[in-house]
């Protein structure tokens, strides 16, 4: 078994733990950690996390930021002079944290209910744009049920390190990772 069908196993086993309706919003956030090589093949998979999900009774919704900044770039007025002078994109990068946590509150839809996971994909695109930690902090208010990221990076120590290259951040985010351990609620 590889470790992205370990980690779809393990993320099968915890998302058929009961859920606590008390937990705070940060608890709610789940990370699906995997090695940055196996991006692909956890996207040729993200299919088995939504039967994983349904199998244990709880909705799915896939939100997709992997062409979030080149959408984002491209409704800028002054696109190209932040070719010309890119340390002038600084300013407008809050902006775009603010698209791209419009993305996942757009998907939600009106009928989103405590009982479902909201999945994003595509995380590794915010690198030098944006942290993986504000998105999560500004979408997970809005989030009734779960939180899943899929986040290509590594998890140690209670340190989350997207691609392997950031200083790491302390999360309360419950990790998910393609190792063997025992689950709990």
């Amino acid at each position: 078994m590889n470790k992205v069908e370990r980690l779809i196993r393990n993320y099968e086993r915890h998302v058929a733990l009961p859920w606590d309706d008390a937990l705070s919003g940060p608890q709610r956030v789940w990370f699906a950690v995997y090695d940055k090589a196996d991006e692909r093949r956890l996207r040729a998979h993200v299919g088995d996390f939504e039967v994983a999900t349904k199998g244990a009774g709880k909705g799915w919704r896939l939100c997709d930021l992997t062409d979030a900044f080149p959408e984002w770039m491209g409704g800028k007025e002054y696109r190209e002079s932040y070719f010309e002078s890119p340390e002038d994109l600084e300013i407008a990068l809050g902006d775009f944290l603010r698209f791209a946590a419009g993305r996942v509150t757009d998907h939600l839809g009106a009928d989103h209910h405590k009982d479902e996971v909201v999945a994003i994909l595509g995380v590794a695109t915010l690198f030098g744009f944006a942290r993986v930690s504000d998105l999560a902090q500004a979408v997970q208010p809005s989030v009734r049920g779960r939180l899943l990221v899929f986040f290509p990076g590594e998890y140690e120590n209670n340190s989350y390190r997207l691609l392997d290259a950031r200083d790491g951040w302390n999360y309360l985010a419950v990790p998910i990772t393609h190792h063997e351990r025992t689950l709990t609620a």
